[in-house]
């Protein structure tokens, strides 16, 4: 069509860029004159345009346009004739192709009007009959090119996997022993630790085809097409030999089948059927190994886990200390680093921050540095990134009333004072009044590197949330709404506590988990309590008396350090933002004024990590 297009236009555009000789154009009378003296040998007349094209006798060529219709008068032509003038009346005949364009342009355009639809459907026809084709994403045994190297720490980990490594690679060694490696491996762990990270670099150990696909692929309007979505798949994955298929969130579509209301998702639950009988459908002498990645192993149906399928789940944790660094030196690699800044202390600064985060936090003190005009990474730029990454970022529209800011500054300085005294809890790092994120004022402690917690911890940490309602309950003598944040953490400590810890006496050893969800196979005819209304009359009663004791004990504390409670809140005022260890001065030197000669074990930080600031949660003064 478009080669058609083409030619037609060629055909309408040449005809008028042709060149042509016409000779030097005269008038007509002119022309008369010459032709009386006889020095006109012959003309054409052109019968259409009326033009006279003629040779002298020197042989020169002229053209003029004639006189009449005819394009001579007869008079004109009787002259021409007694000087023997040679005379040709033509008329050209008309382009071929002129004359038909008219009629074919729009029979073309209507041709291929009709042959754009006709490909048109037939694409769409086309994506219809590959829709139960895997969407799975190939890499070669090129890529990926991540090893165990691109990953730091986890060397637990990493032993784990490395048996799936060396059956990839040697699997001879292994069938002569008799010993059979897992089909499939289940990587669990929190958003974030690095277990799509882990299933590349055990493809790119083994140098072995990689198929990635997330759980979300395999769903799609149609009935059918996830299961037939799973088949490709695995016929894919045979097609390259040895490989890895590895499934990101198969938690969406390995969901416990037959929950929920009206028994569940149907569609769903065939693709997880299809996906279980793939599985049993092939050994594992074939050289292909599944492994899944999941942050919710409680949901994912039993048949999935069963031995045969995903004979082993790996742990994929929260970094520790040393995981914490090796992984911030990795990404700051590339990044240039200031001399003042010393990774180790950062990483006893963030314990909970998983992989992603600390690659994010190193980011954003790069971002920092970049608006603050520096040349390089400094420590600061660290410490205002993890503000901004744990806190949110600086409000700085927001403007406080005097009365306002000086409740936000008893509120943060009564959390503060119990950080401090309090002897089980976490130990005060900073306390700020400035606006971040959606609170007023915020008070954190660094989190120690704990596994278990003891019920004294808990108690401290319900009496430390407690700290800004009884500071300014003690000095203003009223309530108000920006404690909320406070009870609500206290609340559901307390009621843990009681539920599941089994720290009440009255309780004893008894523990209910919270209440499951209908999704997740919960019996709809149960009322879903596993106790009586007595029994749950009792833990609402163990709960209230739990948050009013701590109530009293954080009331008894801050009456009795009462000018320390002050000093802070002053000090709040003029700086904005005080550490821990000018807090516990504050503190004794308050004991001091009145009168009070006992000295109070401090719950400070070590001085060397008195420069980081930690990823925990903290005590924040709500926006009503």
């Amino acid at each position: 069509m478009w080669v058609l297009l083409g030619v037609v236009a060629l055909a309408l555009i040449l005809p008028g860029l042709w060149p042509r000789s016409e000779g030097e154009k005269i008038s007509y009378t002119d022309f008369m004159d010459q032709a009386r003296q006889g020095n006109v040998e012959s003309i054409v007349i052109n019968n259409s345009s009326n033009t006279i094209t003629g040779v002298l006798d020197d042989q020169s060529e002229f053209t003029t346009t004639g006189g009449g219709e005819r394009g001579l008068s007869e008079a004109d032509e009787q002259v021409l004739r007694d000087n023997d003038v040679d005379i040709e009346f033509r008329t050209p005949g008309n382009n071929w192709l002129l004359s038909i364009a008219g009629l074919l342009l729009p029979v073309m355009l209507i041709i291929g009007f009709f042959i754009w639809m006709q490909r048109r459907a037939a694409g769409q026809m086309g994506n219809v009959m590959s829709i139960g084709r895997s969407r799975a994403k190939a890499y070669t045994t090129d890529k990926p090119s991540t090893t165990f190297a691109d990953i730091a720490g986890y060397e637990g980990v990493k032993q784990e996997i490395t048996e799936v490594v060396d059956f990839l690679r040697m699997p001879d060694r292994f069938r002569e022993i008799g010993a059979r490696v897992p089909k499939g491996m289940l990587l669990v762990g929190p958003p974030g630790t690095g277990k799509t990270l882990f299933a590349r670099a055990v493809a790119g150990e083994a140098g072995v085809g990689f198929l990635s696909v997330t759980g979300s692929d395999f769903m799609e309007m149609f009935v059918g097409v996830g299961a037939s979505r799973v088949r490709d798949l695995f016929q894919q994955a045979r097609r390259m030999g040895r490989a890895i298929i590895f499934i990101d969130e198969i938690d969406s579509i390995g969901r416990k089948r037959g929950a929920g209301l009206g028994g569940g998702h149907d569609e769903r639950e065939q693709t997880l059927n299809q996906m279980l009988s793939e599985m049993d459908g092939f050994e594992t002498s074939e050289g292909i190994v599944i492994l899944a990645a999941t942050n919710r192993p409680d949901i994912l149906d039993p048949a999935l886990l069963r031995p045969g399928r995903f004979d082993r789940s790996i742990v994929v944790p929260l970094p520790e200390h040393s995981e914490r660094k090796a992984i911030l030196e990795v990404h700051a690699r590339d990044k240039r680093i200031g001399s003042d800044v010393d990774l180790d202390i950062m990483a006893k600064a963030t314990p909970g921050m998983s992989g992603a985060d600390l690659a994010n936090l190193v980011n954003e003190a790069a971002l920092v540095a970049v608006r603050r005009g520096a040349k390089e990474i400094e420590r600061i730029d660290f410490e205002n990134a993890r503000d901004r990454v744990v806190l949110g970022a600086r409000r700085e529209s927001l403007i406080l009333s005097a009365e306002e800011r000086r409740a936000t500054a008893y509120h943060e300085g009564g959390h503060a004072l119990l950080a401090t005294v309090l002897p089980h809890g976490d130990p005060l790092h900073k306390v700020t009044i400035l606006p971040r994120g959606m609170a007023l004022g915020v008070t954190w402690s660094l989190p120690q590197e704990r596994h278990t917690y003891s019920k004294e911890f808990f108690e401290d940490t319900i009496c430390k949330a407690m700290g800004g309602r009884v500071a300014e309950k003690v000095v203003f003598d009223h309530l108000n709404s920006g404690a909320a944040n406070d009870l609500e953490q206290a609340t559901g400590i307390a009621r843990r506590m009681v539920r599941e810890w089994g720290m009440s006496e009255r309780i004893g050893p008894m523990a209910w988990s919270s209440q499951q969800q209908v999704f997740l196979g919960e019996d709809l005819m149960t009322s879903g309590r596993e106790y009586s209304d007595d029994t749950a009359k009792l833990l609402d009663e163990e709960v209230a008396r739990i948050l009013t004791e701590q109530e009293q004990r954080a009331t008894d504390l801050i009456v009795r350090h009462r000018r320390g409670l002050e000093l802070i809140a002053d000090a709040l005022l003029d700086e904005e933002t005080i550490d821990g260890r000018y807090v516990a001065n504050l503190i004794q030197q308050g004991l001091t004024e009145s009168g009070d000669t006992g000295r109070v074990a401090m719950n400070i930080l070590d001085p060397e990590s008195n420069t980081a600031e930690p990823d925990a949660p903290a005590h924040r003064r709500s926006v009503s």
